[in-house]
């Protein structure tokens, strides 16, 4: 039998995902080991990990921390292993990962980017894509912060490599809480209140709780921070300030903070999107028609985790439609809801709205 030519060994962490546990052994188990903490499963994932022949380890970690739970499964992996592959019970590896691995990891190499695919659109393709490095050497890395957590390496300078051949994809599920992310944040920038990262998903996090000037505040904060240098992310803290301006029905300063992140990323979608989206709710159409034409220019849709999934289906078709039609341009927005309908033909709201513009024709 031939042997393997590196022994790699995933790892992961668990609470009550029975429904995911034989999808996500079945996508492993090209693995030679494989390793589980389980944080106080009270369903059958435990007996299902281990009917399936899964190392799990039961162990409750209070005060609850990411880090804590990820640096505890690491633990389980043993000191012989070369390549450690961290993952969790919704997420499935597509066929063929192992040997592509092997191919092109080497003594040297400590870490690799591979694609994940966060989300998905109704049609199957994926929505959100970029790049992840959560697999590792057994040696140089630890889990660090609460939530939203990274790994972090001892080494001076890593030797990473990037294999497009590899893809994890994301099936979450939808029924469970985040509820401990905010407090698990907060508790992140206490800790490091320099972190930029960090700084940008309070931010974030205080948007999706409609906390809005917690959520302006916050990443004013993350704007001013002297490493807050990646433009993507910078741009996508200024359009969450202007959104949260936006609902607190101050426009000025929503087209204001958006027009700034036009100016960090005149190369990226999503900000003009965002003016797109404040002018269709003004019924502003001619802008609608300006911001959706500088949307759909551009091309390059980069593997960054802060894109927008509107930014790249059918809705800037759909804007467009709708902008052109309440001008008058009828013709142009025929053209546009057909090119809206050929990206999602299940949307019925678009099929109707065909039928409307095709009865302005006569």
């Amino acid at each position: 039998m031939k042997k393997n030519k590196f022994k790699i060994c995933v790892y992961a962490i668990t609470k009550n995902e029975e429904k995911f546990a034989n999808r996500w052994y079945e996508s492993m188990k090209e693995a030679d080991e494989i390793y589980v903490l389980d944080t106080g499963s009270d369903d059958k994932t435990v007996e299902i990990l281990k009917n399936l022949g899964v190392k799990v380890k039961i162990k409750e970690i209070k005060p609850w921390r990411f880090d804590v739970a990820r640096n505890e499964s690491l633990n389980l992996v043993p000191k012989d292993a070369d390549i450690c592959v961290c993952t969790d019970l919704d997420e499935v590896f597509e066929k063929g990962w192992r040997k592509k691995l092997e191919n092109k990891w080497s003594d040297d190499t400590n870490r690799i980017y591979y694609n994940y695919n966060w989300s998905f659109y109704e049609n199957g393709e994926p929505a959100v894509n970029f790049y992840i490095s959560k697999i590792h050497d057994r040696k140089n890395y630890i889990w660090k912060h609460p939530v939203h957590e990274v790994l972090n390496t001892n080494l001076s300078k890593e030797n990473i490599l990037t294999l497009d051949e590899i893809t994890l994809n994301h099936y979450p599920d939808p029924t469970k809480s985040r509820s401990s992310y905010l407090g698990l944040l907060e508790l992140s920038v206490e800790e490091e209140p320099f972190d930029d990262r960090n700084m940008h998903y309070l931010g974030r996090e205080y948007m999706f709780h409609g906390e809005w000037n917690k959520c302006i505040d916050t990443l004013i904060r993350h704007l001013n921070l002297k490493n807050a240098v990646w433009k993507p992310e910078r741009s996508a803290s200024m359009r969450f300030i202007g959104r949260s301006y936006k609902a607190l029905k101050r426009y000025k300063e929503a087209e204001m903070w958006f027009k700034e992140a036009i100016k960090e990323t005149p190369n990226l979608r999503e900000p003009y999107m965002e003016l797109a989206m404040l002018k269709y709710e003004q019924e502003d159409w001619e802008e609608v028609e300006k911001y959706i034409n500088k949307v759909l220019e551009i091309k390059q849709h980069d593997k960054i985790y802060i894109n927008e999934p509107n930014c790249y289906n059918e809705t800037p078709y759909d804007l467009l439609s709708l902008s052109y039609f309440y001008q008058g341009k009828i013709s142009e927005s025929l053209e546009a809801i057909k090119k809206a309908i050929a990206i999602n033909n299940k949307d019925e709201r678009l099929k109707n709205n065909l039928k409307i513009i095709e009865e302005n024709m006569k």
